[in-house]
């Protein structure tokens, strides 16, 4: 659990790289600045922590590279004690941005073994998201509405019951778009049936995967 000044070093490094390419929330670059990032990583990637690149964590998954962290996190406008719900927890990295952010955070990982990563790795950093094991196609229900909703995963159409989940005036950030390639889509809802869809570049993630939890 070591955080050098080394490390520290390399993230203001990184930080910088963010800067460099377009994210101008300072927010979000105190975050990605504070996150020790290589805490998150597989033990044969950390040498490359800091790099502004995505790298795997195990169960075909990925820790998204730092700018696209930083983008989404952006598209969102994070204010103090919103609720933000996550779909794909991944290695947990970002759900540690939008904490330190202050955001009240929701996620959920279909995956086991990443579960109980993310689970373990946030709770020895002293992040305390609320963290469940599940169909994020589903979302959290119980919970609902959000004001903000994340999806950290590539999906073919918007899930209708995660559009259910959000707040009146609330937004939603998603990749959307099949294995070739997605769209960042940013959705505000508007009324109870009323939602305001814009675009903002190309992305690629790992597939947005439902039913059944491995």
């Amino acid at each position: 659990m070591e955080d050098s000044y080394r490390h520290k070093g390399l993230r203001n490094k990184l930080t910088e790289i963010v800067r460099s390419k377009g994210i101008t929330d300072l927010n979000v670059l105190a975050a990605i600045n504070t996150v020790p990032r290589h805490l998150f990583m597989d033990s044969s990637f950390v040498r490359f922590s800091y790099s502004d690149q995505a790298f795997p964590i195990g169960t075909g998954q990925t820790i998204s590279q730092p700018y696209t962290v930083a983008f989404q996190t952006e598209l969102l406008k994070i204010k103090p004690l919103e609720k933000v719900l996550e779909i794909g927890t991944g290695s947990g990295y970002q759900a540690a941005i939008l904490m330190e952010m202050g955001a009240k955070v929701y996620t959920i990982e279909r995956q086991r073994e990443l579960f109980l990563k993310s689970q373990d790795i946030l709770a020895k950093l002293g992040y305390k998201p609320h963290i469940f094991y599940g169909d994020g196609y589903e979302g959290i229900p119980a919970y609902s509405p959000f004001d903000k909703i994340l999806v950290t995963a590539g999906a073919p159409s918007i899930p209708e019951k995660l559009l259910d989940q959000l707040k009146i005036g609330g937004s939603m950030v998603i990749p959307l778009g099949g294995s070739g390639g997605q769209t960042m889509i940013k959705i505000f809802r508007k009324s109870d049936k009323e939602y305001i869809q814009t675009e903002h570049g190309a992305f690629i993630f790992v597939p947005l995967l439902k039913g059944k939890v491995g």
